[in-house]
């Protein structure tokens, strides 16, 4: 697999390249309006910054590089497969000696922000709360897993915010890149980007998450699915509650979580982030487990795709919707842009273009607190208030019928 160019092509509109880079959560790391940065003492350039979670654990993360060989490569010839990056984030015990985990690598990161017309070098990703290689904290019981899916020409960093949010409160969370559908780095170097000769519908997605399944079935059984051999935290394949698995996405990952649900009975519980709901077949499978859709751009009222699918949902369904909210509201843009535009001097103007009127604070606790409730709700039995109707805490929310 050869590294591919940068996606955005040379004729697009500047607010066209922007708008691809944010779109795919670019790692323009950007904060709240007069929140500090913070500048490398080494190279002086400006170190955007990510919320901490907020649950009880220390985080760890650890990336596998899988092998898929039912997959053909189309791309690199004869004789090679379907090659993905994922990364397993989890609770953690003593991490003061394991470094923090960059939001994404730095080739990565310089791509992005080239392919959108800014200098390559102008800003450092920001660091996440997962400290690389840590070793797993067992809590008693064995942990649920949830499984994440980015949206079209993104990369699996793009809802960090959410994933560590989980991971402090127990979970183990896995983000799964869907090679040549946006960035992706291998531990050999390669970069790959957003290929147009390779066609990625949201049921590549689903197949990719599904062979992903299979490798953490075989990791809770004590292999190790890394390609390469790399080590894994100890514990960690035995630390996974297989009956015990949610899944959640963004957009296009929004939609392969309807049509993973829809195929693969392992997964218990379903959230989409402003999915679509496109795609060919349809997710038309009628289902009885639970299911929540948090809406912005791809309503109901607005795509009736979404409003078919949500008559497909027999058991537990919920609809819920910020006042204000774009399609990226409920991700790591929504808290990074406004960073991005203090580095680069966007006007106040532009960066309600790009984020809207919904407070970057308020949506990172909105995206912190409602995917926690409803995977603790339905994968480990607990609580539920917030999602038994309007909360004073949340009055932008809204429950939509």
């Amino acid at each position: 697999m050869g590294t591919v160019q940068p996606m955005g092509g040379r004729g697009m509109t500047r607010r066209g390249l922007v708008g691809a880079a944010l779109a795919t959560g670019v790692s323009v790391p950007l904060g709240i309006a007069g929140r500090a940065t913070a500048a490398t003492a080494d190279s002086g350039l400006v170190r955007l910054t990510l919320p901490a979670p907020t649950g009880p654990y220390r985080v760890g993360t650890v990336p596998l590089h899988l092998l898929d060989r039912s997959q053909p490569d189309p791309l690199t010839g004869p004789g090679r497969y379907r090659e993905l990056m994922v990364s397993l984030w989890y609770p953690a015990r003593d991490v003061r000696r394991y470094p923090r985990a960059p939001w994404m690598g730095a080739a990565s990161m310089r791509m992005l922000l080239d392919s959108a017309g800014f200098d390559p070098d102008a800003v450092l990703a920001p660091l996440t709360a997962g400290h690389e290689g840590a070793p797993v904290q067992r809590p008693g019981r064995r942990l649920p897993v949830v499984l994440y899916s980015h949206g079209a020409g993104s990369h699996r960093s793009d809802t960090t915010i959410v994933v560590q949010e989980l991971a402090s409160h127990g979970y183990v969370v896995v983000t799964v890149d869907h090679t040549y559908d946006g960035f992706g780095e291998f531990p050999d170097g390669r970069v790959t980007v957003r290929e147009n000769d390779y066609h990625a519908t949201p049921w590549t997605y689903t197949r990719d998450v599904r062979f992903v399944l299979d490798q953490i079935v075989d990791l809770a059984a004590g292999s190790n699915p890394d390609v390469d051999g790399a080590p894994l935290p100890a514990e960690l394949g035995a630390a996974l509650d297989l009956s015990r698995i949610g899944m959640f996405g963004w957009s296009k990952g929004g939609t392969a979580t309807a049509l993973t649900m829809g195929t693969d009975r392992r997964i218990r519980a379903g959230l989409s982030i402003d999915g679509p709901m496109q795609s060919q077949p349809l997710p038309s499978t009628d289902l009885y487990r639970p299911f929540m859709l948090m809406t912005a751009e791809f309503t109901q009222a607005a795509e009736p795709a979404v409003a078919e699918f949500f008559t497909h949902l027999r058991g537990w369904r919920l609809n819920i919707q910020a006042a204000e909210a774009l399609h990226s509201s409920y991700g790591d843009n929504q808290w990074l842009i406004p960073q991005l535009a203090r580095v680069i001097g966007m006007s106040d103007e532009e960066l309600a273009g790009w984020i809207g009127n919904l407070d970057p604070a308020r949506a990172v606790r909105i995206g912190q607190a409602y995917p926690l409730a409803f995977f603790d709700l339905h994968l480990r039995h607990r609580g539920g208030h917030l999602l038994s109707g309007p909360s004073r805490s949340f009055p932008e929310v809204r429950f939509i019928p």
